[in-house]
């Protein structure tokens, strides 16, 4: 079959529900031509508390797993280690192995600031 990953849909607000994202950095966020579309926000999950389903023994989590936004808009200076939340995010799952994630925001909410 072709086409099925068009009928995919990601729910960010369910798998960021029960963690906290750090940020690590900011930068313009380019196309290919180098024209700036808006910022990079890189972050990690400093906190993973979501239950997941797992097979028997497998006690892994995304804690520390590095988590890149790229925000509609331009020029965001957000402190390092600041803990911030994406306002409207759309997440695209992608990779060979269907384990990377792009995610597009409108904006990103610092909800504590550095620490």
């Amino acid at each position: 079959m072709k086409y099925l990953s068009q009928f995919n849909k990601f729910d960010f607000e369910e798998f960021s529900k029960e963690k906290r994202l750090m940020v690590v950095g900011c930068a313009p966020w380019r196309d290919q031509s180098g024209v700036v579309l808006g910022t990079k926000v890189d972050t990690v999950i400093c906190v993973d508390n979501t239950q997941y389903t797992r097979k028997e023994g497998d006690t892994s989590t995304n804690q520390f797993e590095k988590l890149t936004f790229k925000v509609s808009k331009q020029n965001l200076d957000i402190p390092r280690e600041s803990v911030v939340k994406p306002v409207n995010p759309i997440a695209t799952i992608w990779g060979d192995f269907r384990n990377q994630l792009s995610v597009k925001c409108d904006d990103m909410l610092v909800a504590q600031k550095k620490g």
